[in-house]
C-alpha cells in the first residue's frame, strides 16, 4: 500500500536526520518506514477520533522506542534535533489527516 494523502505522498520524512551525518541512513529509513506505516494504517483504517489517532501513533511511537536502541549500538541516539524533527512529522501525520493534535500527546510513550 502507499500513502493516498496528497499533503503526504511526496513528504519528506525525517528530513533533517537525512541531511545530518550523526545519524546512520539505513536507521534513518527504518524511521521513515514506521511513518509511512503509520500514514497507512490511518488510511486503511480512519481514526473516528483524537483518542483514536493517539493510540495509532502511540504504537509507530513504540516502535521508534525500539528503534532508538537500535541508534545506540551504532554510536547514535535519537536527541534534541531527532526528537523535534519526528515530532514534527508526527504533527504533519496529524493534520493532514484532519486532526489538531498535541505533539506529545501523540508521541506520549516515547522514551528517547
Amino acid at each position: 500500500m502507499s500513502i493516498a494523502n496528497p499533503q503526504l505522498q511526496h513528504y519528506d520524512f525525517l528530513a533533517d536526520m537525512q541531511r545530518d551525518a550523526y545519524f546512520p541512513p539505513p536507521l534513518v529509513s527504518k524511521g521513515r518506514q514506521i511513518l509511512i506505516r503509520l500514514c497507512e494504517r490511518i488510511e486503511a483504517q480512519p481514526p473516528q477520533s483524537l483518542d483514536a489517532l493517539y493510540a495509532l501513533s502511540h504504537a509507530a511511537t513504540e516502535e521508534f522506542n525500539v528503534l532508538a536502541e537500535e541508534f545506540y549500538a551504532h554510536d547514535s541516539e535519537i536527541e534534541t534535533a531527532a526528537r523535534d524533527n519526528i515530532g514534527a512529522d508526527f504533527e504533519a501525520i496529524a493534520q493532514a489527516y484532519g486532526f489538531e493534535a498535541d505533539v506529545e500527546g501523540l508521541i506520549a510513550p516515547r522514551d528517547w
